[in-house]
């Protein structure tokens, strides 16, 4: 009884701990606002798969953790970025202009 107990804590562990390492993954986009002031920025993420997909997804507003990742970046600039989702509000942890 008691290993089972043990498995089972395991087994949920590594549920709760697989979302976050889920979350972390890495995404491209392109900047369409920044504010600064607030420390939020607007992305649209870039659709990968069929050559053919046609649908585009609207532009999503997340927080920055930290006011300096907004430093290097402006609107129309191609980005890659992971986030981390705390109480329904995505926050961006890492974000990367990249080179044209």
């Amino acid at each position: 009884m008691r290993a089972a107990k043990i498995i089972l804590a395991s087994a949920m562990a590594l549920g709760i701990c697989m979302p976050a390492a889920l979350a972390q993954q890495t995404v491209e986009g392109i900047v369409t606002k920044i504010n600064r002031l607030s420390g939020t920025i607007a992305i649209q993420q870039t659709q990968s798969g069929t050559v053919g997909a046609s649908t585009t997804a609207a532009a999503e507003e997340f927080k920055v953790q930290d006011s300096s990742l907004l430093e290097p970046v402006h609107a129309g600039d191609r980005v890659t970025f992971s986030t981390a989702e705390s109480g329904g509000v995505k926050t961006i942890t890492k974000l990367q202009r990249q080179k044209p």
